[in-house]
């Protein structure tokens, strides 16, 4: 059963490193990302700087738009979609920020928005090579 989606729900790139020393909770959503349970990204913010990391967030929003009712299941696809957009950015967590059910001369749409995080250390944000060597790292790791 897929995990529940929501507004605040923060998916992270499965490390072990972050999901350990962090001690996060989490269940598997689509490929190598994770929901993280019990913790909407204020509070991981706040587990994350008290621990002296740094968790980013990425000001341009993602979004992808998808004919029908909101359901489970098309919010999954959307998100798998969001994935796929920000996958070259290499960042290692995203927000979902938005879930909108709409109305159009009767036919139903929803639009899925997110913003890309990242969990690191140091105040300054990474390049995009170090976060493509960091997330090969992880990737080796993983096995």
């Amino acid at each position: 059963m897929p995990p529940t989606i929501q507004v605040g729900t923060v998916l992270i790139d499965d490390s072990p490193l972050i999901t350990r020393f962090f001690g996060l909770e989490s269940e598997a959503c689509s490929g190598t990302w994770s929901v993280v349970k019990l913790l909407d990204g204020f509070a991981l913010d706040r587990r994350i700087h008290a621990a002296g990391w740094n968790f980013f967030f990425m000001a341009a929003e993602v979004k992808v738009m998808f004919l029908g009712a909101v359901g489970a299941k098309k919010i999954q696809n959307a998100l798998v979609r969001i994935l796929g957009k920000v996958k070259q950015q290499h960042f290692n967590g995203l927000e979902v920020t938005g879930i909108v059910a709409k109305r159009f001369l009767g036919l139903r749409y929803a639009t899925v928005s997110a913003h890309s995080r990242h969990i690191q250390q140091g105040w300054r944000l990474d390049g995009a090579e170090a976060r493509r060597l960091s997330q090969r790292d992880t990737e080796w790791a993983r096995g």
